[in-house]
């Protein structure tokens, strides 16, 4: 199960690292927005897998538990810069 643990983990830093890279390329606020999501996604990727102790074993409650909580924190992070983001555009527009 350790190759599993790999691939997972390089799936958590590969979605990271093209967040990131949205982040920084991007020139509109919809685009970054949605990277810094996919670089969330990203680091929840890599908790999960640092939670996870082995075959037959409990995993760590706590990764999950911050895990669940960022969720929560991102949708709501998400919510709030879409929401500025629009009434930005439309102060622009006037």
């Amino acid at each position: 199960m350790l190759a599993t643990t790999i691939i997972y983990g390089f799936a958590g830093i590969c979605l990271f690292v093209l967040g990131l890279r949205g982040v920084l390329l991007h020139t509109t606020a919809l685009a970054r927005i949605l990277a810094l999501n996919v670089c969330g996604a990203g680091v929840f990727l890599l908790f999960v897998v640092l939670a996870y102790r082995g075959a037959g074993m409990t995993p760590d409650p706590v990764p999950h538990a911050l895990v669940l909580t960022g969720i929560v924190v991102a949708v709501s992070a998400t919510a709030l810069a879409l929401a500025l983001a629009r009434r930005l555009r439309e102060i622009d527009h006037d």
